[in-house]
């Protein structure tokens, strides 16, 4: 493999790390936990590890007494995210500290390895190869989840032919939820195999109090600024085009917010405030065309604009749209298949209600196409694929069009669009992450030494210096509660969405009004790998704002 300038001079760089992990290492437990809603039905549900306290790391001087070696499987599940190589490599480095002999798994390919026995010991030779490195392809990740007593048993042959005491699954919130059903059958059985998981995606709904962040979010977040930022300079010098950009986020609309307070565009839409709101597509719309009405005036013919890609769910008529459709199309997918694709529009709009066919109508033909065309396994809409970004620059030059002839709007009006998701994924981590994926993995390794299952690894006090940063373990269970997932009430982590109450959204709100007019760009660069601290290792401004109240560097 050839490597850049960048890959060779990051595999020297050594992850800052909690004081409390250095040397040996003792656990304190805290008081008893519960879940964040449906207690009952999770307690019942998880007999075995529900109520189990909070634990945190701290350095001790004396014998831990933990001296034989232990074998660890790991997985990454899910979607990629900056950092999980150094996840990877804190497991390791702190199992070889714990004793030389221990070993390292990987499985193939995310969850499927485990139940397909496909798998591979890392070496140090190997870890090396990957230390701050982007991506997962060390050993690869998979969607395939762990939901079966089935599966759940051809993994325990693997795991007990490696004499396997423990397994590392890094994913998300669907990821950790099935790493904490895994844990409380092996216990149920007395498998002898702990599950811990690690807190991992770009899209920052994994968190509470005990998670400050998922990892990869930060690094994801700086990717795309510096993208938006160079368009924010190229508009800025072109003068002509409004710049519609969608950013990832299906669930909650944290990476479009902290892109927002990283880079000042003129308008963010944040969808749980449309939500909360109860905002229709025209009032969306209708706030978007008159802020560039108002740049304008002013002759300023050119901006940004930054879309959460899971906005159009929150919207509350197409919600419902979309609702219908799905129960339309599941019951009528055959009588629709053979509908002429010139008829398939005025179909659908002859189908459904007269509120719903009217919001149908007025969708531009390719936002309509998707939505009837492009489903997943279960009939759904698959929203994350609706091209959102332009749907909003076609209804917005249809809206302006109006007010011209209108006389409200004098101007012309260019769009270009841009979907920002992949992009992020896979980039070399941020200093930041490199560390906080680096500690979060150590102290994987401490939690299976000391013999937990059914935890999350928790790294806390992030904005503070790294050696300042607290290790510990959250008991999964303590995140949950009951939803509904296809049909069924399930127990499942509770996504974290933006709190409009909360910092970051607060003083977004405080400033969105003057960066809509004035052109208050930002163009925060690439990520910064080597420099001053203020450069090179700031967390990011929700970060500062939710543990701070305030933005360091401005």
């Amino acid at each position: 493999m050839t490597k850049s300038a960048l890959q060779i001079a990051r595999a020297s760089y050594e992850p800052k790390m909690p004081a409390g992990l250095k040397g040996n290492v003792i656990m304190k437990e805290g008081a008893a936990t519960v879940s964040v809603a449906d207690r009952e039905e999770i307690s019942a549900l998880f007999p075995l590890t529900y109520g189990m306290p909070i634990v945190t790391f701290s350095r001790t001087s004396g014998d831990t007494g933990n001296d034989q070696p232990l074998n660890v499987g790991v997985i990454l599940s899910g979607g990629q995210a900056p950092g999980g190589h150094n996840v990877i490599a804190g497991i390791f480095d702190g199992l070889k500290r714990l004793h030389a002999d221990s070993k390292l798994y990987g499985f193939i390919l995310g969850p499927a390895g485990l139940i397909n026995h496909e798998y591979k010991e890392l070496t140090g030779d190997i870890i090396d190869e990957y230390r701050n490195t982007g991506g997962f392809d060390i050993i690869g990740s998979g969607r395939t989840k762990l939901e079966t007593t089935e599966q759940f048993d051809k993994g325990l042959e693997i795991l007990k032919e490696l004499n396997i005491k423990a397994l590392v699954i890094i994913g998300g919130d669907d990821s950790n939820t099935n790493a904490c059903v895994l844990a409380e059958y092996y216990a149920s059985i007395n498998a002898g195999v702990q599950v811990i998981g690690c807190p991992k995606t770009i899209d920052g709904d994994l968190k509470n109090e005990q998670i400050e962040t998922s990892f990869g979010f930060d690094t994801a977040c700086k990717v795309y600024s510096e993208l938006i930022g160079n368009i924010q300079r190229d508009c800025n010098s072109a003068r002509k085009y409004w710049h519609f950009i969608k950013v990832m986020g299906r669930s909650a609309s944290h990476i479009a917010l902290e892109c927002a307070l990283q880079t000042h565009p003129n308008v963010c839409i944040v969808s749980e405030e449309v939500a909360a709101k109860e905002l229709s597509l025209d009032d969306i719309i209708d706030q978007i065309a008159t802020v560039i009405v108002k740049r304008a005036d002013k002759g300023l013919n050119f901006g940004t604009v930054i879309i959460p890609e899971g906005l159009i769910e929150f919207i509350p008529a197409m919600k419902k749209l979309i609702s219908e459709l799905n129960d339309f199309l599941v019951n009528n997918q055959e009588e629709f298949d053979l509908v002429r694709r010139s008829g398939k529009r005025e179909y659908i709009i002859s189908k459904l209600s007269h509120e719903n066919s009217a919001i149908y109508a007025s969708l531009p033909e390719t936002v309509a196409r998707q939505l009837t065309l492009d489903r997943d396994p279960h009939g759904n809409v698959q929203v994350s694929l609706i091209e959102t970004e332009k749907l909003l620059a076609e209804m917005v030059d249809k809206r302006l069009k109006t007010w011209a002839k209108e006389g409200k709007y004098k101007d012309k009006f260019a769009t270009i669009t841009h979907f920002f998701g992949y992009e992020g994924r896979c980039a070399a981590p941020s200093n930041y992450d490199a560390d906080y994926c680096y500690s979060l993995g150590y102290t994987a390794s401490m939690l299976t030494v000391a013999g937990k299952t059914g935890y999350m690894a928790s790294v806390r006090n992030t904005t503070a210096p790294a050696a300042d940063w607290v290790a510990g373990g959250v008991p999964i269970t303590m995140m949950m509660n009951m939803e509904r997932r296809h049909g069924e009430m399930k127990p499942v982590i509770q996504k974290a969405l933006v709190e409009l109450e909360g910092a970051p959204f607060k003083y977004f709100e405080s400033q969105r009004d003057k960066w809509a007019v004035d052109t208050d760009y930002v163009y925060p660069g690439p990520i910064q790998y080597f420099g001053p601290t203020e450069v090179c290792d700031q967390p990011s401004k929700t970060m500062q704002l939710e543990q701070t109240g305030k933005i360091e560097i401005q």
